[in-house]
């Protein structure tokens, strides 16, 4: 009897222990890739409606924008993070363009505010209250916020003999204050910047405890809070609450995250490039197969690979390799904020050279609005070559005609498309969302080095955002535990349960 009582209770203890690590996700070691905790969830939105037409030269010169804010950013730090998922709405289409931004909850009780996503600087920062030129409406039909300081219950500031001061900021984008406050002053190479000072609160999340469980989260993070900002950020055509900085920082939100075992060092997207756009952005390891990866170029402040060569129709382009090697100012950097794709001068010529040959005897040239264009009369993909994009680590990235060409309308009963790709102004080659479309990408920053594969970023993507696979619907994420983890965890509980009942027939 005392047998039957003692397995009764470790089968009930069993079935509780299971119970708990279904809504919890605690992981053992032997089946955890990554110690994080649950998926968490902003949804991600669209600047720009898809029917409002942008030209290629707006696009041009907001990618230019962009580009010196990558190479003059100031704050860039050395460590990496990240687990957050994003439903991502917009589109590819350069002439169906949008910036995208998502909400954010801060402070006590919380605030929420539209900040724009930025691959390409590490800080979150949102206005502050205090600030006197920042803009107070928006032409994007959104409501701006700005951050009260004193009226959050849990704000606190960080002061110049703090270690994230002292210590973290050691660059030009870290100052002291008067009143002893750590501030900071981005200037980007557009003439535009930000200043103000860092602080601490807290940060809401919606986190994903299993199949239809959502749980309200949130942790502690550092942030920048803006008193200041000229240029472009004082226009109110475009003017959201902040950026949302997803860099290699430290003080990135995902580093901060991840530093601290909330999420695991790695982040996912997958853009859908037909005209309705969409996708998913996940903060996890989007899992499919055929994935190829190569190893982010080490020491440098951004997403930064080795591209090795170019191939045109399986034939390589007559390109020096010495052109894209990395350095300060040089290399190539994968870039979802970037709208076209950049090479540099020597490849470039070469590219479109080898294009244009290519097709000759098939389309008509044309020269529309300075770029080179193509009229067409039929699938672009029975008369263009494809493209390969060769890393190292021996990945290819294979382009089809749709990812280096954009339809720009019809020109004498025919389909007029263009090369997307542009001759880069600087010395960098910048891999942007005309390239990165239809494919899952995966920024795997625990090995330093990103995958990509060819997918319908319109299906759900498997997810691994703790021991096991999670299911992730782009549009509208719902995330399940896998029959895998219900199983593992369950054989688990039932091994305690066993030994529970020897220990207690032996009592």
């Amino acid at each position: 009897m005392r047998i039957f009582r003692s397995l009764m209770l470790a089968v009930a203890l069993a079935v509780a222990l299971a119970v708990t690590e279904l809504a919890a996700s605690p992981l053992p070691s032997v089946f955890a890739k990554y110690a994080a905790g649950p998926a968490k969830i902003l949804p991600l939105e669209r600047a720009f409606p898809l029917d409002e037409p942008v030209e290629l030269s707006e696009l041009r010169a907001r990618d230019r924008v962009r580009h010196a804010r990558i190479l003059l950013g100031g704050g860039r730090q050395s460590s990496v993070g990240g687990v957050v998922d994003f439903p991502v709405q917009g589109s590819s289409d350069p002439y169906l363009v949008g910036l995208y931004f998502t909400k954010v909850k801060l402070g006590s009780p919380p605030t929420e505010f539209n900040v724009q996503i930025d691959t390409g600087s590490d800080i979150l920062w949102v206005t502050c209250s205090s600030c006197s030129n920042c803009p107070h409406s928006s032409g994007l039909g959104i409501d701006l916020h700005f951050f009260d300081a004193p009226g959050s219950l849990t704000a606190g500031s960080v002061t110049c003999s703090d270690p994230i001061c002292s210590s973290v900021f050691q660059t030009t984008a870290a100052q002291c204050s008067e009143n002893n406050q750590c501030g900071y002053s981005f200037r980007y190479g557009d003439g535009s910047g930000t200043s103000g000072y860092y602080m601490t609160d807290t940060f809401y999340f919606d986190a994903i405890l299993g199949e239809s469980l959502v749980a309200n989260s949130s942790a502690p993070i550092v942030f920048g809070c803006s008193t200041y900002q000229s240029g472009d950020l004082t226009k109110s055509d475009k003017a959201v609450d902040g950026i949302f900085g997803f860099g290699k920082g430290k003080l990135s939100v995902v580093s901060q995250l991840s530093s601290r075992g909330i999420t695991p060092p790695v982040f996912s997207h997958c853009l859908k490039g037909d005209g309705s756009g969409g996708g998913v952005f996940v903060l996890g390891e989007i899992l499919v197969p055929g994935m190829v990866y190569s190893p982010l170029v080490p020491s440098q402040p951004h997403y930064n690979l080795n591209l090795l060569s170019i191939g045109v129709n399986g034939q390589m382009l007559p390109i020096d390799a010495a052109v894209f090697e990395a350095s300060n100012t040089r290399g190539t950097i994968v870039d979802t904020g970037t709208t076209l794709t950049y090479l540099v001068k020597e490849a470039y010529d070469p590219f479109l050279n080898a294009i244009s040959n290519s097709v000759s005897q098939l389309v008509t040239p044309i020269i529309s609005n300075g770029e080179q264009c193509y009229l067409v009369s039929t699938s672009i993909s029975d008369m263009f070559p494809p493209v390969s994009l060769n890393f190292a680590g021996g990945a290819s990235m294979m382009l089809r005609p749709q990812d280096y060409l954009f339809h720009y309308g019809f020109y004498d009963g025919a389909s007029m498309w263009c090369i997307g790709f542009q001759k880069a102004p600087e010395e960098q080659t910048i891999l942007g969302d005309l390239v990165l479309k239809d494919k899952v990408f995966v920024y795997d920053l625990a090995r330093q080095r990103i995958g990509w594969a060819n997918y319908d970023c319109s299906m759900s993507v498997n997810v691994s955002v703790t021991s096991g696979k999670d299911i992730v619907n782009s549009g509208q994420p719902c995330l399940n535990i896998s029959a895998r983890d219900i199983l593992l965890r369950f054989f688990f509980s039932i091994l305690v349960a066993l030994l529970l009942c020897i220990f207690f027939s032996l009592t």
